[in-house]
């Protein structure tokens, strides 16, 4: 099943304040630029893929986006979460037309595109448990939100 993922409390982040997704989305890749996850090529990337590949989920009434871009800027692998204080509109991934107002990011910064597919199949079981959601949601710190994921995804 391999490894047991660490989540690193610097890149986390609880009702984060953002005034739409590409603000969310920058704030975000800051941290994992400052905490040396990727390169500083990261943030831009990431905000250009997602509007060529939206990545909103409509998951009930806890909207989810998993933001991810290419391998090559990333230096070692590490997954962002963030809870907004206000959901954001993001394009919906089944279709540029349809938003979805979403309260947590999974942002994936994976340095191998085989950990990467294996990552977003183990987000999608993450993300159908509505309770799980709902925890992750009215997390009031970063050691919740920890708490709630340990043990919830493997590399």
């Amino acid at each position: 099943m391999g490894t047991c993922f660490e989540f690193d409390r610097e890149v986390m982040a609880v009702c984060l304040e953002a005034r739409d997704q590409e603000d969310v989305l920058k704030k975000m890749a800051q941290k994992l630029y400052k905490a040396d996850y990727v390169l500083e090529t990261y943030s831009e990337a990431i905000i250009l893929r997602e509007r060529s590949f939206p990545t909103g989920l409509p998951t009930g009434i806890n909207g989810v986006a998993i933001p991810h871009t290419d391998v090559c800027h990333v230096k070692a692998p590490m997954i962002a979460v963030g809870t907004l204080k206000t959901p954001v509109e993001f394009k919906s991934m089944g279709g540029l037309e349809e938003t979805v107002p979403v309260k947590i990011i999974f942002m994936l910064a994976m340095n191998s595109g085989d950990n990467q597919v294996r990552l977003l199949s183990q987000l999608m079981q993450v993300i159908q448990d509505q309770h799980l959601l709902q925890q992750l949601a009215a997390a009031k710190s970063v050691s919740d939100l920890v708490e709630l994921l340990n043990g919830k995804i493997y590399l």
